[in-house]
């Protein structure tokens, strides 16, 4: 449950409308719902501290949460930002997935492998994972991306520059909604990005460009025109600077406002609004195997045109953490924020190897049990004891009698059914579109207006889950003042059913004194390691190649883990400063998804042999599974 709510805009003088002038010009189904969001607030939840990386005073942050969220701890902290980039999803129907690597077996290391072997991308087994959905109905990606972008307006300081990241899916009608936001007058630029990938239609022109819409909070909003020079070409330089100086440098003289000025062209000229910039190839040192990872050029591009040195840059759709590595390498501060925490982990250790200092915040919201609320989702209805579901559009409590009610769209999740219940249809909050999380009055209205008179008059109770609830007993009231049916409405708390089925990694590890060239120190032993939850991932994979080796085509070969497990381990990291709370991580190593340690950002060239060397006694071990999950040890 929210601490408070944080106003969207700042508290009106007396007798002002706090949002009167927020006019919805783009009209569809549902355009006036996220009023009742507007209107109550931004959720503020705890943020809690989960690692510090280099100096705590650095003001860099990586946060993981949803933006609504993040900009509430935010602006009650006043932290303000000064460029905003955001690259949310397109609403481009595509699922996006992560490729998970095996690692190779210590003893697989030990017996064959040669250190500094460079191992074929071939020869690597892996599985892929869901890390986020981009499906969405368009009036509700609208209302929500309509949230984030009020959102992200209140913590902008006033000279601040937002860029919104998008494609042809959905950006035309993003576009109305930042004129309404940000004010028409307060548009930059629309920028489109042109890059040129593999795969190309048959029918029409491939379509290889992105729309980047830019708006300043305010007409005075910040642009450093040096930042946004590039370098004039040879043939522009040989048509426009036509003179030369005394000292025979080449340059172009105009008469201006009275007098003679001289013109060089070193001093290079404004960009254009059309931007040619190739994807890193799979080669590339700051290739981070992340789905959407946008090209480092891109980001510098923005960055040094609407960004001075010391100031804030953030990004509430952080992805790979291209914007806050890119922000960091050029002297400016970041704030790194998205949901997943796939993207959390992988900008965390892109900018822990790139030297950067920084705080790592949770936000906690209740939904802590999966990495991403895409597992979430697709664990849920497993989780719900005794659940039956049916088809996408109908509930079915009884094959015997499949017309006993019906559900109107996709409200309900399923249904319970026994002799004491009857008949009881379920809702379960889809945790991809955070305004279902909370049980809002929009939301009771739908239910007790809409969805319970459509139900059979066999039905006499309903189900509700929710994860974020303001008031039990004005909800309840509320709905006893409403309901004219007969229908009893339940109301369960989700975050109870998530909180009793997690389920942590196991690892043995043996702790020795030794003695190195460097002196005397520890050493940690990794002997053995399981995750149930990769290994059901991976059995999961064997199944499926299996099945489709039932084909003619390439003999499918199935990913086999050793007796000791160590190959599914990403990272193993030390604590020698503490053994509770804020983690310290003292030293490190990330195993590559060739087997070789990356020892505290360095890439060592040595297959990991299930060690980590520590100079102080450890006091706790966190390890990282190659699904993302992580689990500590005390010592």
């Amino acid at each position: 449950m929210p601490v408070k709510y944080v106003p969207f805009v700042p508290e009106p003088v007396t007798g002002q409308a706090v949002l009167q002038n927020f006019s919805r010009v783009l009209r569809y189904k549902g355009a006036d719902d996220v009023s009742k969001h507007l209107e109550r607030g931004m959720p503020l939840y705890e943020a809690e501290l989960q690692e510090t990386v280099g100096q705590a005073e650095s003001g860099n942050l990586v946060i993981r949460g949803e933006c609504v969220a993040a900009c509430a701890y935010l602006r009650e902290k006043g932290i303000q930002a000064d460029l905003v980039y955001i690259d949310p999803p397109f609403a481009s129907g595509a699922d996006y997935a992560k490729k998970v690597y095996i690692r190779r077996s210590v003893r697989e290391v030990a017996g064959r492998a040669k250190p500094g072997r460079e191992m074929d991308a071939e020869e690597l087994r892996s599985f892929e994972e869901k890390m986020y959905g981009d499906v969405w109905e368009k009036e509700k990606y609208l209302n929500w991306m309509y949230e984030n972008l009020m959102a992200i307006k209140s913590i902008m300081s006033e000279t601040a520059v937002i860029y919104v990241h998008l494609d042809y899916h959905i950006g035309h009608y993003v576009k109305i909604l930042l004129d309404e936001i940000f004010g028409e007058e307060n548009f930059r630029n629309e920028i489109i990005w042109c890059y040129s990938t593999l795969g190309r239609p048959d029918d029409r022109f491939a379509p290889k460009h992105d729309t980047i819409f830019c708006y300043g909070k305010n007409r005075d909003a910040y642009f450093n025109a040096e930042g946004a020079r590039v370098p004039y070409t040879e043939e522009y330089i040989k048509s426009h600077f036509r003179d030369k100086d005394e000292k025979g440098r080449v340059c172009r003289k105009r008469f201006d406002a009275g007098k003679w000025r001289t013109y060089y062209p070193d001093a290079g000229m404004i960009d254009n609004d059309y931007w040619l910039i190739p994807y890193e190839n799979s080669m590339s040192k700051t290739r981070v195997d992340y789905a959407t990872q946008k090209p480092e050029a891109l980001l510098e591009k923005i960055i040094k045109a609407s960004s001075d040195k010391g100031m804030v840059v953030a990004d509430f759709f952080g992805g790979s953490g291209v914007t806050a590595a890119v922000s960091a390498r050029l002297g400016r501060r970041f704030i790194h924020c998205d949901i997943g925490m796939n993207s959390v982990q992988t900008a965390r250790d892109r900018l822990r190897t790139n030297g950067a200092c920084f705080d790592v915040m949770e936000i906690q919201d209740g939904v802590r049990l999966y990495r991403n609320p895409v597992q979430t989702m697709e664990k849920l209805k497993l989780l719900i004891p005794g659940l039956k579901t049916a088809g996408k559009d109908e509930m079915l409590p009884d094959e015997k009698d499949p017309d006993s009610f019906t559900a109107s769209g996709t409200f309900w999740a399923g249904y319970l059914s026994d002799s004491r219940l009857g008949t009881a249809p379920v809702y379960l909050p889809n945790l991809l579109d955070g305004s279902e999380r909370f049980l809002s009055r929009a939301f009771l209205n739908r239910l007790i207006y809409q969805e319970l008179p459509d139900l059979d008059g066999s039905i006499k109770k309903v189900i509700i889950y929710y994860v974020d609830i303001a008031d039990e007993s004005e909800v309840k009231k509320l709905i006893a003042e409403n309901d004219r049916t007969e229908v009893d409405i339940e109301l369960r708390d989700l975050k109870e059913v998530l909180d009793d089925v997690v389920i942590e990694d196991f690892a043995q590890l043996r702790v020795d004194k030794v003695r190195r060239t460097e002196g005397e120190g520890f050493c940690v032993t990794a002997e053995r390691f399981a995750s149930d939850r990769v290994q059901g991932k991976i059995d999961a994979f064997n199944r499926k190649g299996e099945q489709a080796e039932r084909r003619p085509g390439k003999k499918f070969i199935p990913v086999i883990i050793s007796d000791e497990g160590l190959e599914m381990i990403d990272l193993i990291s030390a604590d020698c400063t503490a053994d509770g709370g804020v983690w310290h991580s003292d030293t490190e190593i990330r195993i590559d998804k060739f087997g070789r340690a990356v020892r505290d950002g360095k890439q060592s060239g040595e297959f990991w042999d299930g060690k980590i060397y520590t100079k102080r006694k450890p006091l706790r071990i966190k390890i990282r599974n190659i699904c993302g999950d992580e689990t500590v040890w005390k010592l």
